[in-house]
């Protein structure tokens, strides 16, 4: 079972993953509406994965992606946006995020997503010296 946090604008999304996680045997411990909370709360709760939508407001999930690389740069990060947003789905990924998920989210596709990024996670600490 995964520890993870859920960051989006929408409190209708975050209920949503929040079940949808659940159901996949995951725990959410922590959910944040904005990325600029998104980086002080990753810190203290040190989830094993976040998913972060693109466009929030005060600090959007690109530069919420960046800012925590740059303290955690093993961070599971994956974005969640809305149909047509392929640009910022690459800048996302380019700062570092490891998966993305398109609106409207499907459960099977999420649970797939986390599953794939949590697997490729525990390859790559098992291959650490």
């Amino acid at each position: 079972m995964a520890k993870i946090m859920i960051v989006d604008d929408s409190s209708m999304m975050r209920r949503n993953l929040k079940k949808i996680i659940s159901e996949a045997g995951h725990e959410v411990v922590a959910e944040v509406s904005n990325g600029s909370d998104a980086c002080t709360t990753y810190e203290e709760y040190m989830p094993d994965l976040v998913t972060m939508d693109i466009t929030m407001p005060y600090l959007d999930g690109i530069e919420a992606v960046k800012t925590i690389k740059e303290v955690f740069p093993d961070a599971n990060i994956i974005m969640i946006s809305a149909h047509g947003q392929e640009d910022k789905i690459y800048k996302a990924i380019k700062a570092g995020a490891k998966g993305y998920i398109v609106k409207p989210i499907r459960p099977s596709k999420v649970a797939q997503v986390i599953d794939q990024v949590l697997a490729k996670s525990s390859q790559k600490e098992k291959v650490k010296p």
